[in-house]
């Protein structure tokens, strides 16, 4: 099926396994950007896959209705930093390739960041606006 196919098709529910893995994902996420420092995770994300095979469009697909379910439900904020570190761990607990892309640009004279995840050539998480952003740093490098 193709990607552009799969990414319209929002009558079916994710998985509820996924989507149990995906909330469990984002909580741990979540704390680890409130608790951990930017250098350790960035060790730990750095971590090579050693020859992982990058997700197919459907599972790419079904990772990012997930995660983005419970990030938009979450009594708190969970951005794109996140999602991509839920997405990061989702991919690589599946054994896929993972990588985790972080970026910077200056938008209404502001400047920010913004996290998005690939798969090999495949679109995860956060890509929508990768173009408007300069890459700063990549996990793995």
């Amino acid at each position: 099926m193709p990607a552009a196919s799969i990414r319209r098709d929002h009558d079916r529910p994710a998985p509820p396994l996924l989507l149990a893995e995906a909330g469990l994902a984002i909580l741990a996420a979540s704390l680890a950007v409130r608790l951990v420092p930017f250098r350790t995770l960035a060790e730990w994300l750095s971590r090579g896959a050693g020859g992982a095979v990058p997700a197919d469009a459907e599972t790419a697909y079904w990772l990012w209705r997930a995660v983005l379910a419970w990030a938009r439900r979450l009594p708190w904020r969970a951005l794109c930093f996140e999602q991509g570190l839920a997405a990061f761990v989702l991919l690589r607990g599946r054994g896929l390739d993972a990588t985790l892309h972080y970026g910077a640009a200056t938008i209404g004279g502001e400047l920010k960041a913004h996290v998005w995840v690939t798969s090999g050539p495949t679109d995860v998480v956060g890509c929508e606006n990768q173009e408007d952003y300069g890459l700063l740093a990549r996990f793995p490098s």
